[in-house]
């Protein structure tokens, strides 16, 4: 709570004015005090308000007029009105008109305190959007990365100078956390930017597939190969390649992968001769690659070839500050999927309470928890209620076996959507979700392409 905070505290009843201004002085908050509605207004024009507590009827000039007045002037003002019982239909008309929130007399003054504590936190919630908005206009590609947290400018930082290179990159960071969009972004930002971006996700294939995928084969070259294939390489011929985890492709792979970085050709399965490729690799990873090596599970000479320059980002729970505006700009996106959504913002305790949370599955997770209550929420601003019923009790958590209690459910779909709910509980790590269930990784992919795995 700021002691700068400066309060008006409107009552034509001046005992009240000053019984409400010793208790927020007390508090630490600059008080001042009109006798009127006009005598208020004046105020306003005079100085800036963080709050306004306003009484709702007053002689001439009423709590109505004086709401007007300060919105005109201030549209993000919090205005607190006061009123009798009997008049909660007018104040409810107020809150209508933009009032922050209304206390019905007679009030207990530690209501009135934690009103006006919310009030000064949304407000200042609001003014840090509107300066993170403004700090990220005209970022060019990297406006994609979102967050002027210290960790995250560290990392526009690096990304800018490393751009400009054509050395390998390898970008590491925890499920969830963007790593595509860094590896975009320095495509985007370096000389390579009018070339392919071209991205494969090494866990998405069968390790069978993978190596015509990347490497390419000619007409023949194995059961079902009907035509050729230029392979991944070829295509990003001139530009970059992202291989996203990169620790989870197969030992023979990895060798016929470094041959290509140190050789700069590729050959296609199949074929008789190899062919030069110009390409940058971005390489992507959530493992621990130096443990791997150590275990035998990657090569040591392809890591030290691709993690010549390495950049982390950092997750979710280390960057808290940037949540708001990653929220803002969630909610917009979601907005233009659901255009029939009344949501348009999350009340500022709804925030709070999302700054707060642990975000094992990190900005990835933030964004389906933002869709989901612009999807589900029924009112202009989404409020604490509605987001802790979806936080806590969504699909996700939902044992697959609870279902098959209630109704005979095929064996596969019961599988299906067993690995699904072990995939949320690993926060959508892929890889970690394969390890508990003792299956590839790929098996997962490949049911979710097919339609097995239900999208939760």
């Amino acid at each position: 709570m700021p002691s700068s905070a400066r309060i008006l505290v409107v009552d034509d009843h001046v005992e009240m004015g000053e019984m409400l201004k010793e208790p927020l002085a007390d508090a630490g908050y600059i008080v001042d005090v009109a006798g009127s509605g006009a005598e208020a207004i004046a105020q306003l024009r005079a100085r800036l308000y963080d709050v306004v507590l306003c009484d709702l009827r007053m002689k001439e000039v009423d709590g109505l007029d004086v709401l007007a007045a300060a919105l005109k002037m201030d549209p993000g003002l919090p205005v607190l009105l006061m009123t009798a019982f009997g008049a909660v239909e007018s104040a409810v008309e107020a809150m209508k008109r933009g009032a922050y929130h209304y206390l019905t007399k007679p009030f207990r003054l530690d209501e009135v305190l934690l009103h006006v504590e919310r009030a000064l936190e949304g407000r200042r919630l609001r003014a840090e959007h509107q300066n993170l908005k403004r700090q990220a206009v005209d970022r060019g590609a990297l406006g994609s990365l979102i967050g002027r947290s210290a960790p995250m400018r560290t990392l526009y930082e690096l990304v800018e100078r490393v751009a400009h290179s054509d050395a390998p990159v390898l970008v590491r960071g925890e499920s969830g956390s963007g790593k595509e969009l860094v590896a975009r972004a320095l495509h985007s930002e370096g000389l390579r930017r009018q070339g392919p971006f071209v991205a494969v996700n090494c866990t998405a294939l069968p390790h069978a597939l993978l190596e015509s995928e990347l490497f390419g084969h000619v007409k023949g070259a194995f059961t079902g190969a009907t035509t050729a294939r230029r392979g991944l390489f070829v295509e990003a011929d001139g530009g970059t390649l992202f291989l996203d985890e990169i620790g989870d492709m197969p030992p023979e792979l990895q060798a016929k992968l470094l041959r290509v970085l140190e050789d700069g050709e590729v050959r296609a399965v199949g074929a008789d001769g190899a062919r030069d490729v110009d390409v940058r690799i971005v390489a992507a990873t959530h493992q621990d690659l130096e443990a791997r090596v150590k275990e035998g599970r990657f090569r040591a000479d392809l890591f030290y070839r691709l993690n010549v320059v390495s950049l982390r980002i950092p997750p979710l729970r280390e960057r808290r500050e940037d949540i708001p505006m990653l929220v803002e700009h969630f909610v917009a996106q979601a907005r233009a999927r659901n255009t029939r959504s009344p949501v348009t913002s999350l009340a500022p305790e709804v925030l709070a309470e999302l700054v707060r949370m642990p975000w094992p599955g990190n900005v990835r997770e933030l964004e389906n928890l933002v869709e989901r209550l612009v999807v589900l929420g029924g009112q202009p601003s989404v409020d604490l209620s509605l987001l802790r019923l979806h936080a806590s009790s969504g699909t996700q958590d939902a044992h697959p076996l609870a279902a098959a209690q209630e109704q005979v459910v095929p064996l596969r779909q019961l599988e299906s959507d067993y690995i699904a709910w072990v995939v949320a509980r690993c926060g959508g790590n892929k890889t970690r979700a394969a390890e508990l269930l003792g299956i590839d990784v790929s098996t997962i992919h490949r049911r979710r392409t097919d339609g097995g795995i239900s999208q939760r």
